[in-house]
Order: structure tokens, then sequence, then C-alpha cells
């Protein structure tokens, strides 16, 4: 027979292994933006994007224009903040062909600037 100490152990162990199998709202955001950009979905796009980032963020998208674009692996987590803005790295590729010569953008070489506005979070700009 357990005790209450243990069941609430037990608990507390289980709803923290939980919340470590899934990205947190900073992660998501990032993996969203990048899903979109993959899918040259431009609303998406825009939707995972603060106000101040929407430009470049179109430009992103225009440069994936003439390319087949896949994803490979990503997976997303914060690894910091700087003042109001959490730090998102990932890992993964996006292979790229254009005219069947095939390109790949290892995701892990930059960090992306996420805050949260309203109760969303928002790639609001990289690193």
């Amino acid at each position: 027979m357990r005790t209450k100490p243990a069941n609430l152990t037990l608990a507390l162990s289980i709803f923290l292994s939980a919340c470590g199998a899934s990205p947190s709202g900073a992660a998501t955001a990032v993996e969203d933006y990048i899903t979109a950009l993959a899918s040259k979905d431009q609303a998406a796009l825009i939707s995972n994007s603060c106000a101040d980032w929407e430009d470049d963020a179109l430009i992103e998208l225009d440069s994936f224009a003439l390319v087949e674009v896949t994803l490979d692996g990503m997976s997303c987590k914060e690894t910091g903040t700087d003042g109001d803005k959490t730090i998102v790295h990932c890992a993964g590729t996006l292979n790229m062909s254009y005219n069947g010569e095939p390109q790949s953008l290892d995701l892990s070489a930059r960090a992306y600037e996420v805050i949260e506005q309203d109760g969303d979070w928002l790639v609001c700009g990289v690193r």
C-alpha cells in the first residue's frame, strides 16, 4: 500500500516527464514558422511572426519561391533568454532542389528570437 507522499511523488514525476516531451510555446512557434517556410504558406508564416519581423519573413519566403523544399528531422527547443526574447535553436535540415541540384540548409546554423505577445509566441528575429 502506498502512502500519500509516494503517490504525490509518482504523480509529479509523471507530470514533469510528460511536460518535457513536448516543445515549449516558443519552440512550437519556430517549428510552425519553419514549416510555413518549407510549405510556402504565407498566411501561416505571418501568423507566426511579430509585426516587426513580417517583412523579413516575407523576404525569406520569397527566397524559396523557385525551389522545392522538404524538412528533415526538425526539432526545436528553448536555449535561453535575452531580455524579453526567448532564444530557440533547432536541429534538422531544409532540403532544397533547384533544377535538380540539391542543397541543404542546416537549421542549427542560426537561432530564433521569439517573443510572447498577447498570449501568442511569435518569431521576431534571427541570429
